[in-house]
């Protein structure tokens, strides 16, 4: 197994039928417990199940005032959608987060919601979301290349002191600038949730962090192996891309998570996020019954 003092732990609020305060009172007794590192929002604008009515606050907004009200957690959106912004206003947010947080933000990005091939629910729930907000929705290879433009757009709105231009398929700039910058230098480190052969080469070529969208071991096994041969192809060092996971933890059964966590961290995941279903039970909870025990595990193997 994985030596601990690589593992972090992260928790994940969804904002879906939760109320500002109680997202508050979560990630402010998140940030006293000392096995978690990390804490994260989710980035969509309705609810993608259930009526459509129920709140849905907005990831980054919300996320810049978790971030003023926090001391210790490094934060951010698991993952944004590329979709929903264009990137150099998505790195000016970014960038003022990261100077509210004092130099805190994880900045997570994926390529957003497409035309999800054999999976008519999965389209009918993007087209849910997308439909409401008028934003069209893109077959997949779009939404990629555009992912990847964001993403060298978005490292040039942080690291470039000069007004630039940028000709792209998806995007067109004529003197894009961003002021301030981050306060973390070169940039934020960025994390990539993507699990398709073409975002895995997006992964390779801009991410520290990848996220894959499984909980199974045996398929991140399989998708760490891609995401391997395409950093041979981009010139990287697989190990330079820190592996992540988030799981949804049921309140019921703390033995099938911790289980799955440990499955997880023999495949090679290091970067671990707990979702949990059951959002205002506390987390100390998590840390408890979870955390500890896997920590406890991971030393003994």
């Amino acid at each position: 197994m994985n030596d601990r003092s690589k593992l972090s732990f992260g928790i994940k609020t969804s904002q879906s039928g939760i109320t500002y305060d109680d997202i508050l009172r979560i990630w402010r007794e998140a940030d006293t417990i000392d096995v978690f590192e990390h804490a994260w929002l989710w980035d969509h604008m309705i609810p993608l199940r259930g009526p459509v009515t129920r709140a849905a606050l907005e990831a980054w907004t919300l996320l810049a005032a978790l971030a003023a009200q926090t001391q210790r957690l490094r934060l951010g959106v698991i993952v944004t959608s590329n979709r929903l912004r264009p990137p150099t206003v998505l790195a000016k947010m970014a960038a003022t987060v990261d100077i509210v947080s004092a130099g805190r933000l994880e900045f997570g990005i994926g390529a957003g919601g497409s035309e999800v091939r054999g999976n008519p629910a999965g389209l009918e729930m993007v087209h849910r979301e997308f439909d409401a907000y008028g934003i069209p929705v893109v077959p997949p290879g779009e939404a990629v290349r555009a992912l990847a433009e964001a993403c060298t757009i978005i490292r040039r709105m942080w690291t470039e002191d000069k007004p630039f231009d940028f000709d792209g398929r998806c995007y067109t700039l004529k003197g894009a600038v961003g002021e301030p910058k981050p306060m973390q230098q070169p940039h934020p480190p960025i994390l990539i949730g993507a699990g398709g052969e073409r975002a895995l080469r997006v992964v390779a070529e801009h991410a520290d962090v990848w996220n894959c969208p499984t909980g199974d071991a045996q398929e991140f096994r399989r998708k760490s192996q891609i995401l391997d041969e395409h950093c041979a192809t981009v010139g990287r060092s697989p190990g330079e891309i820190t592996r992540s996971v988030q799981i949804l933890v049921p309140g019921d059964d703390p033995a099938a998570s911790r289980a799955k966590l440990l499955e997880l961290i023999d495949a090679g995941v290091t970067h671990l996020v707990l979702a949990p279903l059951a959002p205002l039970r506390p987390a100390a909870w998590l840390a408890d019954e979870i955390i500890e025990p896997v920590l406890a595990e991971v030393r003994s193997g």
